[in-house]
């Protein structure tokens, strides 16, 4: 038997954290006969506080070395000098350069101006507005602001790459951009990359276009499935904007991606868009979906026939349950979270138990 696979699970706050437990049922080795061990670390705001961030770089280290890991949303304090954000660590830490978001219709729920095919947003994950160097100068009206930003040609390159990878797994085309009319040396330096990746890539449609008129389109769109590769900041807000155009902002996971020096995925942690929601926690109404298909991301990423076939049971499931009309209140139903994470076990136990009996793959 081959040795399990390590998966480093990272905890977090409120409703995040409850999500997170509901989720981790789905890599029981009992429900999908994937062979994982876990590494379990406390990222809640007050053990980073505790432990003044050390928590969050042991995680990030041992991500590194296991390759896989799934995170719970985490409070992020307003306070200056406070133990700030452990996403910025973590992907600084573990070289984090790509975050990848999918929103896709769910069946039988009504997505925003008829879109129906997915769209990936392939998102910068460092630099940008993020981390930049600001300062004022000057009394009253006649202050002013200032902000410093950087990208490198490096990080250009890569989401570049991986929006034109994305765009031929999902038989669409590369589209929209960033602003380089206005910014031709910044934003420029983004364009550059993304037409030298076209070029690499003739078999996928590139449309080039600029962010503002991106997302007019997006509204506007109805056919092929898209990938939009985008600037750190632009790709925040167009995230968010895609998850729920198709209905909900809990209706799809989240991946970051680092990347060894041949472009290979080194590192993969997926984890739900949203935030803690606190006016949700302890109510059992939350929507797990984004938490649970952060599962099947994970696992769909591995190497394994049985990681795969297990990948596309909770997907499949997951859905299922939202057009047989088991939904949490955020899609129009009245199901709790235990209600529909049970329902979605159900399901994926006996698909992979169907599956099974109709293949050569031992369970």
């Amino acid at each position: 038997m081959a040795d399990p696979t390590q998966i480093v699970i990272l905890h977090g706050d409120q409703t995040g954290e409850e999500l997170l437990r509901d989720a981790l049922r789905f890599l029981d080795p009992e429900l999908t006969g994937v062979q994982v061990e876990l590494s379990h670390f406390d990222l809640s705001l007050a053990k980073r506080r505790e432990t003044n961030n050390q928590v969050v770089l042991d995680a990030s280290d041992a991500l590194l070395a296991a390759g896989y890991g799934i995170k719970a949303a985490t409070i992020t304090p307003e306070q200056t000098g406070d133990v700030g954000s452990p996403n910025a660590i973590l992907r600084a830490r573990i070289g984090g350069q790509v975050i990848v978001r999918t929103g896709r219709r769910i069946p039988s729920v009504r997505p925003v101006a008829g879109v129906y095919s997915p769209i990936s947003v392939i998102r910068m994950a460092v630099d940008d507005a993020y981390g930049a160097t600001e300062w004022r100068e000057g009394e009253g009206l006649d202050q002013w602001a200032f902000r410093t930003e950087k990208i490198s040609r490096r990080t250009c390159k890569v989401v570049a790459e991986y929006s034109f990878h994305q765009a031929r797994r999902l038989g669409g085309k590369v589209f929209g951009g960033p602003k380089y009319t206005v910014s031709p040396v910044y934003d420029g330096l983004f364009k550059e990359e993304l037409d030298a990746a076209a070029g690499r890539n003739p078999d996928v449609r590139y449309d080039p276009q600029l962010i503002d008129a991106t997302y007019a389109m997006l509204i506007a769109t109805t056919g092929e499935p898209l990938v939009v590769p985008a600037l750190n900041r632009d790709g925040d807000t167009l995230s968010d904007l895609v998850m729920q155009l198709f209905g909900t902002i809990a209706g799809a996971e989240s991946a970051l991606l680092a990347f060894d020096g041949e472009g290979k995925v080194k590192v993969m942690m997926t984890e739900a868009p949203h935030g803690t929601a606190p006016a949700l926690e302890g109510k059992n109404v939350a929507n797990p979906m984004a938490m649970i298909m952060s599962v099947a991301s994970l696992l769909g990423h591995m190497e394994g026939e049985r990681e795969h076939l297990a990948s596309r049971a909770v997907y499949e499931a997951t859905l299922e349950t939202v057009s047989d009309g088991i939904r949490t209140a955020d899609l129009g139903g009245h199901s709790g979270t235990s209600e529909f994470t049970d329902e979605v076990i159900r399901r994926v136990r006996t698909k992979l138990d169907v599956w099974a009996s109709l293949s050569d793959v031992e369970r």
